[in-house]
């Protein structure tokens, strides 16, 4: 017995000693943390980590280690996308399939949009509200059975009644019911903190609420404020007992103040933010997500006919065109910004458009790569395994062919991805 436990450990330390390590030669790193570009460098990766950065071109040390090539290219740590849909993604037929699609249908569309997302160089996404089947996805992508980003879901997003994300919204009648806090639907701070813990309960990552109106829900308003502040900071206090940071989905200026002041971490595409609202923004070290490419899509697909019902038309026409000039002042005016697209309005795979519109607008590309890196990595608490390319940090490691400081849209066309040490596309 004890001889085949000196074999069996022996076994075991020369599979540790005898670990792969893969070397990346890299002709350029951008360097999120201090926002410059680096020249002929080498990443060794060993398990999913990265275990170091070498100066020049280092050549593996032993014949089981391996060599990839980026000499011509530059190299970039993962990219985040901070709002994505992975549930579904918009087509004429969206507002029939709840009636149409099982839960199983859409879990299996749902693998090919997390696939895309992350051939595309996103490693990892926050999504931000779907019918449950995201929380499934989110668990079956860590456990390697699908091919994917590393994901934090919302799950179900909070909506008061008839407001945006109330999933019955232009139901006929006798299918409407009474949704309450167990679907995503509140009225009152003490429905507000059972919502809370129901997503703690479905094993969420965060909360996503609805503070405003919204374009592509059945119901006319686009902006009005939709939560009390009494039911917001209900949430925001309920979530940060169970380490969740809120999202808030707001256009109107007057629900987003309200979000700001409850204790709101996101704002999501705040399209009618005032100066006044930036401001506070940065008081309450609150984050603007974007979502330009989303607003975009929305004004283009409203002059198809019937692409969308008709109630849906002039919310789209009215907020679209307006949210790249909102997130210029924003920015302008010092407001802290994570990257977010709102994909799933949008085809899934076209992520990397977003950082064209953001650098049109007057940011910098080194500045937008950073809020794609470790912006995203700072509020989802990952400051230390994320958003950048250092030792110790998750091996999440794209890789593009020309220096997107000097071409920003060089990111949408992503030609290496390694997420956790694990080559996915070359």
């Amino acid at each position: 017995m004890k001889k085949l436990l000196t074999i069996i450990c022996g076994i075991a330390l020369a599979s540790t000693v005898n670990a792969q390590d893969i070397y990346i030669q890299s002709g350029k790193i951008v360097d999120t943390k201090n926002g410059k570009i680096l020249t002929e460098k080498t990443i060794i990766v060993s398990g999913e980590r990265i275990k170091s950065i070498e100066d020049g071109y280092i050549q593996p040390k032993n014949e089981i280690d391996s060599l990839i090539d980026l000499r011509e290219m530059t190299v970039l740590p993962g990219l985040t996308d901070m709002h994505v849909h992975l549930e579904g993604e918009s087509n004429p037929s969206s507002y029939l399939e709840p009636f149409t699609l099982n839960e199983a249908d859409i879990a299996f569309n749902s693998l090919s949009f997390a696939k895309v997302t992350l051939m595309a160089g996103f490693t990892t996404v926050r999504d931000l509200g779907g019918s449950g089947v995201n929380i499934a996805l989110r668990n079956a992508t860590k456990d390697g059975k699908v091919v994917g980003p590393r994901i934090f879901t919302a799950g179900k997003s909070l909506a008061t009644t008839g407001g945006h994300a109330d999933p019955t919204n232009g139901y006929n009648h006798m299918l409407v019911g009474d949704p309450g806090p167990k679907e995503g639907v509140i009225n009152g701070p003490e429905d507000a903190k059972k919502a809370v813990r129901q997503r703690y309960k479905n094993g969420a990552d965060l909360i996503k609420i609805t503070a405003t109106g919204g374009v592509l829900s059945v119901a006319k308003s686009s902006s009005n404020p939709q939560f009390s502040i009494e039911e917001i900071k209900a949430i925001t206090t309920t979530a940060k007992d169970y380490g969740f940071h809120v999202a808030a989905h707001a256009h109107g200026d007057e629900g987003m103040q309200r979000a700001v002041k409850g204790g709101v971490k996101t704002i999501e595409h705040g399209t009618l933010m005032s100066e006044q609202t930036m401001d506070i923004m940065k008081e309450y070290d609150a984050y603007l997500v974007p979502t330009i490419t989303a607003g975009k899509e929305v004004t283009e697909k409203a002059k198809i006919k019937d692409y969308y019902p008709e109630i849906i038309v002039p919310k789209a026409l009215e907020i679209g065109p307006k949210i790249q000039n909102t997130f210029s002042k924003a920015y302008k005016r010092g407001v802290g910004i994570a990257f977010g697209t709102d994909a799933g309005v949008y085809p899934h795979g076209e992520n990397g458009k977003e950082f064209g519109f953001m650098v049109e607008a007057g940011m910098p590309a080194m500045a937008a790569i950073q809020s794609a890196t470790i912006t995203p990595a700072k509020i989802l608490n990952m400051e230390t395994e994320s958003g950048q390319l250092a030792a110790g940090f998750y091996a999440d490691i794209i890789a593009v062919k020309e220096d997107p400081t000097q071409n920003i849209k060089t990111l949408e066309d992503v030609k290496f991805v390694m997420k956790e040490g694990k080559v996915y596309k070359n």
